[in-house]
């Protein structure tokens, strides 16, 4: 029990390059764009999943079932995708990662 609560409240960030790596490679990871439904179609990083802030709590278990899934969050600066790690470390999600903004993301985007 103790363990789980110390890495709740331990929420890595991710830099950019680190989190581009593992997005390409095999391995299962859950993008979450936390920015409003219109951002994301303006403009977002390929195979991320549209989940705005405000439906987070309402929304994350059907998108993510499983609270043991290496998740990282990003928004456009950076402020919505770290309050996102928080509410899903509340809610028992273990790893959980915020890489920030895609503001400075110098990588492929797509749009629609």
């Amino acid at each position: 029990m103790f363990k789980l609560l110390f890495k709740r409240k331990n929420i890595k960030k991710i830099s950019q390059r680190e989190a581009k790596g593992l997005i390409s490679s095999d391995k299962k990871i859950v993008l979450l764009d936390v920015r409003t439904p219109e951002e994301y179609h303006e403009v977002h990083i390929p195979h991320s999943i549209s989940l705005p802030l405000d439906t987070l709590k309402a929304k994350a278990s059907k998108i993510v079932p499983d609270k043991d899934t290496e998740i990282i969050t990003y928004c456009l600066s950076g402020i919505r995708a770290a309050k996102a790690c928080r509410e899903l470390s509340s809610m028992g999600y273990i790893n959980v990662r915020n890489m920030g903004g895609l503001n400075k993301w110098k990588y492929e985007t797509e749009r629609g």
